[in-house]
This record gives C-alpha cells, sequence and structure tokens, in this order.
C-alpha cells in the first residue's frame, strides 16, 4: 500500500466557523439597532413637563405628560417644565445652605453692585436686592422665539426696576413704597416678556434688601434717625392736641349749657314777673282802693321788720314821759 507522503495529495475539507462567528455579530449588530431604536422611538413625559415635537427640525405640536411614541431619526423631543417654578436673584446669588440649614450669599462683586445700584427720582442712590419667579407659559415661545430667556429676562428685569426706582425716591424705596416699587416692576416686566414674547409668566417680583451705599449709609441711619425722633415729636404733640382739645370742647360747651340755663331762667323769671304784674293791674282796675291799701301793707310788712324797733307817736301829743327800754339784750 502506498503511503500519501505529498500535502498536495490530501483532500481538504472546507471549514464553517468563521461564518457561524460572523451569523452571531450579525444577530448582536441587529439586536442592538432595534433595541437602540426602540429606545429612540419611545419617550417619558413627567407630570411637570410638556414635550415639544420637531419633525425633521419643524415644529409638529406638544405632548402631554405620559408615555408616547416618535418616528426615529425623523422626529425629536424637546422636555419644557412648564410647572416648575424658576427663580433669578439681582444684586446677590445664593449658594446654598450649611449642614446647619443656614443659607449663605455670595459676596458682593463688580456685577452684582451693577445689578443693584441704581439711581431714584430724588437723584440719591439705592442698593436693591430682588429675585423674580417665574413660570413657562408657553413652551414654543420659550424654545424658538427668543435664543436666550435667562438672559433676556435679567436684562428686562433690571430695566423695569430700574425704571420704577427711578419715578420713586429715595425715602419710598428703603421704607414705605417696597411694595409698590416691586408691584410696579412686576407689572412693567410680564409686559416686556410678552413683548419680546418670551413664553413666561411672572410669578411674583420681591425685594429682598434695599439699602444706601457703604459710604454714605452712616449719614443715612442719622438721617432716618433724626426722621424717627421728629415723627415721634409730632406724635407726642399729636397726642397732646387730642388730649387738650377735647377737653376744652367739653369745658366750652359746659359754660354754653349753663349760658343757655340761665337765660331760659331769667326769661321765665321776666315772664312770671310780667304776669304777676299784669294779675295785680287787673286786680288794681278792679278795685283801686282795696288794692292800693294792700300793695301798701304788704310793703310794709316787708320793710319795717329790717328797720329795727320803731316807736311811732303823734306829732300833736305833748308831755310823753320817756321809758327804760326792758327788753334789749343783756336784761338792761
Amino acid at each position: 500500500m502506498a503511503k500519501a507522503n505529498n500535502p498536495e495529495d490530501v483532500t481538504k475539507v472546507p471549514s464553517t466557523g468563521g461564518t457561524s462567528k460572523l451569523g452571531i455579530v450579525s444577530c448582536i449588530v441587529l439586536a442592538l439597532l432595534v433595541l437602540y431604536t426602540g429606545c429612540e422611538t419611545y419617550y417619558q413625559v413627567e407630570p411637570d413637563e410638556v414635550g415639544i415635537i420637531l419633525r425633521l427640525g419643524k415644529y409638529v405640536e406638544t405632548s402631554t405628560p405620559g408615555p408616547h411614541f416618535l418616528i426615529p431619526y425623523i422626529e425629536t423631543v424637546q422636555k419644557v417644565p412648564t410647572q416648575r417654578q424658576m427663580k433669578l436673584e439681582f444684586g446677590f446669588r445664593t449658594r446654598g445652605e450649611d449642614e446647619y440649614g443656614h443659607t449663605s450669599y455670595a459676596a458682593g462683586s463688580k456685577q452684582l453692585l451693577q445689578e443693584s445700584l441704581m439711581l431714584t427720582g430724588d437723584l440719591n442712590v439705592a442698593n436693591v436686592e430682588w429675585i423674580i419667579q417665574y413660570k413657562i407659559k408657553d413652551p414654543y415661545q420659550y424654545l424658538f422665539k427668543v435664543r436666550n430667556v435667562e438672559g433676556t429676562l435679567r436684562v428686562l428685569s433690571e430695566t423695569s426696576m430700574r425704571l420704577v426706582v427711578g419715578d420713586h425716591s429715595v425715602n419710598e424705596v428703603l421704607t414705605t413704597g417696597r411694595q409698590k416699587v416691586a408691584l410696579e416692576a412686576k407689572e412693567h416686566l410680564q409686559k416686556l416678556a410678552d413683548k419680546y414674547e418670551c413664553g413666561v409668566d411672572i410669578q411674583q417680583l420681591v425685594l429682598q434688601d434695599v439699602n444706601p451705599p457703604d459710604r454714605v449709609k452712616p449719614s443715612f441711619n442719622e438721617v432716618n434717625q433724626a426722621i424717627q425722633e421728629k415723627e415721634r415729636s409730632i406724635n407726642e404733640a399729636q397726642a397732646e392736641m387730642n388730649k387738650e382739645i377735647p377737653l376744652a370742647r367739653g369745658q366750652a360747651e359746659q359754660l354754653v349749657s349753663r349760658a343757655e340755663g340761665y337765660a331760659v331762667a331769667r326769661i321765665n323769671r321776666a315772664k312770671g314777673d310780667a304776669e304777676k304784674f299784669l294779675a295785680v293791674y287787673e286786680a288794681y282796675k278792679a278795685a283801686p282802693e282795696i288794692t292800693r291799701r294792700r300793695m301798701y301793707l304788704e310793703t310794709m310788712a316787708k320793710i319795717l321788720p329790717k328797720a329795727g324797733s320803731k316807736i311811732i307817736v303823734d306829732e300833736n301829743s305833748k308831755g310823753m314821759t320817756p321809758f327804760v327800754q326792758l327788753s334789749g339784750k343783756g336784761g338792761n
């Protein structure tokens, strides 16, 4: 039997290992492609968001919260937090809370000072710090009408605050008119935001801290102290006036009432005297002699007791003998 020592004489058998590996890789790639396509097709919108659907870069519709599907590679979604309240700070920046729950603030920089320093209507300078809180009311305008909504809101808010502060005095901005300033600035900011189609709703504008600049703060505090002392003196004088004026009015009313009573009494007494005189006159006309004698006797009855003891004698009598007074005081 002949041996086949030549390798060329051996029959070659085809190998199937490479083909099977290629099939496995293809399946894996296909599975990954299907998985990626499924992930790109499904999306979830949270309860505080809405989804803006773009088809080849063009706005198509707005999707509500919940699970949704889109056409992969053709449609994309941008989620906008319409129910989330966002905040912008002016003149300061909040750093956060420490381990004890205390809020810290960023130190004043040149940019923050430029935001907060404002000129009031009476040509004074005030350091105004405030915040705005807003929500997105129109997602389409928020995404496509303005390139940088937050930066635009910062400029518009600063413009509105400077305009309103410039219409008020420094005392109004620092003390009594803060709420009015905040309300007017909020209304003006909302008008500007609607005009520029920012798609936001200004929920609140709050003045955090309003102070004079550091260089003039001691002088300003002295002025405020003088104003408070002035108001205190005015209040004390007002209280004293409120005490004295009612007392004087009461005394005046008492005098007037007493005078009116006296006048009424005098009038009534005069009327009584007149009526009495008329009654005597009527009696006199009826019996003149009797009335005359009665009036004489009544008058003498009133006068003689006041005249003391009197001895009445006839002027024609003669030879009267004096007598000793036995009824005098002391028995003499």
